[in-house]
């Protein structure tokens, strides 16, 4: 399984275009088969910030979902709207279990 965080600080007069761009990218790398999870949010301390955590159950998952139209427009725009440079780090996971299964 691989876990990807993303994190991008927009310019703040670019932030609703950014929203907006992501957003769209959503609903369709959630159809993606071998996507286990996709979510994007705003940073509740920094709002021009977006916040992607993405799992897939492999390299294949990855590649088809990055492989979406939607992500290559958000792609082509990140370098005009981004304030600092994004952070990705990659997780490759070995286990994972229910968090509230003990609940």
């Amino acid at each position: 399984m691989i876990v990807i965080r993303f994190k991008v600080r927009c310019q703040p007069d670019r932030i609703e275009e950014a929203l907006a761009a992501f957003s769209a990218v959503v609903p369709p790398s959630r159809a993606v088969d071998g996507v286990i999870s996709f979510d994007v949010a705003r940073d509740v301390v920094d709002p021009h910030s977006l916040l992607a955590v993405e799992v897939f159950e492999d390299d294949a998952a990855r590649e088809r979902q990055e492989s979406l139209p939607e992500v290559a427009t958000v792609m082509t725009l990140l370098p005009e709207i981004v304030a600092a440079a994004p952070e990705a780090t990659v997780f490759e996971v070995a286990s994972f279990a229910d968090a509230f299964a003990h609940v």
